[in-house]
């Protein structure tokens, strides 16, 4: 039996957690105006970014990388907040460019990933005990 295949799902596991760990980060700093040091800086929605880990010698894929954890360049959200501490003279406020709906289908579908590589992994040492009774 090909162990690669553990090493593929083994792979995306330890990706899709990266991810899972950057959508909490993202919906945990939705509201957050200011930077570390307390700069009027909002903070800035990340994406993970994947990559293909090809074989060198046969060009197959055998798993997944993160290749980069990147800030989403889309606008800011302004909102009318004039009482807000961080309300500029017009009165508006810069949030987070985090949309928590966004997030949560981003979390399903890294959740649905996650388990279909555990999956994968269940099947194969079914496989793999399977063919140790023979």
């Amino acid at each position: 039996m090909d162990m690669d295949i553990l090493n593929t799902a083994g792979s995306a596991l330890i990706s899709e957690r990266l991810r899972m760990d950057v959508i909490a980060s993202n919906l945990a700093n939705a509201n957050t105006t200011h930077d570390s040091k307390g700069a009027n800086n909002p903070y800035q929605r990340k994406i993970v970014q994947f990559e293909t880990i090809y074989d060198q010698k046969t060009g197959l894929s055998k798993g997944v990388n993160v290749a980069s954890v990147t800030e989403d360049g889309s606008p800011l959200k302004r909102v009318y907040e004039p009482g807000h501490p961080d309300a500029d003279e017009q009165g508006y406020v810069d949030y987070p460019n985090v949309s928590v709906e966004r997030e949560m289908v981003d979390m399903v579908t890294a959740k649905t990933a996650y388990e279909a590589n555990i999956k994968s992994i269940q099947v194969f040492k079914s496989m793999f005990n399977s063919a140790l009774e023979i």
